[in-house]
């Protein structure tokens, strides 16, 4: 890797930033010892890779990685709405949308969050790794009858193939995968458990069928999840189609904001589970979206100005290492990410009323006047 101590100092800046990240700003705040040239090149050289990734992380997740460790997959959407359309920045389907809004325009980014063990209350949490999604292909759309672009690869299959790496190629140590209901295929469930030979704590879509015993499953007889009669937390072992294996199946019964009950069905190729710990282990999944909202609100994942393919990509790049910087530096401080995010900012504003007060006492002083005070000039 090119300049690695630009790298290092460049994600610094993404943590200490409250606005747009840029390479002038950037080069102002190191009082010209990087110039905005440096910056800029940094940012445009050939592209930070996996490998660059994983070489950048490795140590961290060999201190903190354990046979109980999870790793949380989900993707998340960087809006670039104003920014000019390339190979990373076109427009996605967002299933996390209604309507007509669920075409998004920006960076779409497929997440692996690794967790150290669900049994520690003071984990500590390091992307793992992540895919950029490039729509490279192009294809004719019979329904609205125009050419578009889209991945050669999809999304399952990235997460098949860098699970893959993560366990075969790097070794990680890991006992769960969580994701939600978007990667809850059949092939996925047969990869984790044969391939992988590890267990599974997903969601699944309340119309997937499924049979109550292996015969009904060999003569296919098949009922919708959602028409099965089980309670909350009760946990029963099912046959999806396309699985010559049985998994426990659950339901968790929640309340919505708007006072409406809602339902979750949750799976796991992990018998001995009972059906309160599976839901108590899928809400772990949740903190995948916590990193997603700190990506975009602490260390500027959406903040920066680049024009370019590489450019932006390697932004990314930084971004993740900022985050992993900023974890361990709130779980040394014991606080979260936001408040530790709002001290910076407040020693920032202290600092600069102090500043303010110094040079209130060098500025020439207005004329007073006899019929006049104007306490706050002077």
């Amino acid at each position: 890797m090119k300049n690695p101590h630009i790298l290092d100092l460049y994600s610094d800046y993404l943590i200490s930033s409250f606005k747009l990240t840029t390479a002038t700003g950037m080069s102002e705040l190191l009082d010209g010892a990087l110039s905005h040239d440096q910056i800029t090149r940094f940012l445009g050289q050939g592209l930070l890779t996996q490998k660059d990734y994983w070489k950048c992380i490795k140590r961290v997740i060999r201190q903190i990685e354990s046979p109980e460790g999870v790793i949380k997959i989900d993707d998340t959407f960087l809006v670039k709405t104003h920014s000019t359309e390339n190979d990373i920045i076109c427009w996605h389907y967002d299933h996390s949308k209604k309507g007509r809004d669920k075409m998004t325009k920006g960076i779409n980014i497929l997440n692996f969050l690794y967790q150290s063990s669900l049994a520690e209350v003071d984990y500590l949490s390091v992307p793992v790794a992540y895919e950029i999604i490039h729509k490279t292909e192009e294809w004719f759309d019979k329904k609205t009858q125009k050419v578009k672009l889209r991945s050669p690869i999809t999304k399952n299959e990235m997460v098949r193939q860098r699970l893959m790496t993560l366990h075969r190629d790097n070794k990680v140590k890991f006992k769960y995968v969580l994701w939600d209901t978007w990667f809850s295929s059949a092939r996925n469930f047969n990869f984790v458990h044969y391939d992988l030979k590890k267990q599974f704590i997903v969601a699944l879509k309340s119309n997937r069928s499924v049979a109550l015993s292996e015969k009904d499953r060999e003569q296919g007889k098949f009922q919708r999840v959602d028409e099965l009669n089980i309670q909350a937390f009760e946990a029963i072992p099912v046959w999806l189609k396309g699985m010559d294996f049985s998994i426990k199946l659950t339901k968790q019964v929640f309340i919505n904001k708007d006072g409406s009950r809602g339902e979750l069905y949750v799976v796991t190729n992990d018998h001995s589970l009972t059906g309160s710990q599976i839901c108590t282990i899928y809400q772990d999944r949740w903190g995948v979206e916590v990193f997603h909202k700190s990506l975009k609100q602490n260390v500027g994942l959406e903040k920066s100005p680049t024009k370019i393919e590489t450019s932006q990509s390697n932004h990314v790049f930084a971004t993740m290492i900022a985050w992993t910087k900023l974890e361990m530096l709130s779980k040394r401080q014991q606080t979260n990410h936001f408040d530790f995010k709002s001290q910076l900012y407040m020693k920032a504003v202290k600092t600069a009323f102090s500043v303010l007060q110094q040079l209130k006492n060098i500025q020439p002083k207005l004329e007073s006047s006899p019929n006049t005070t104007i306490p706050l000039l002077g």
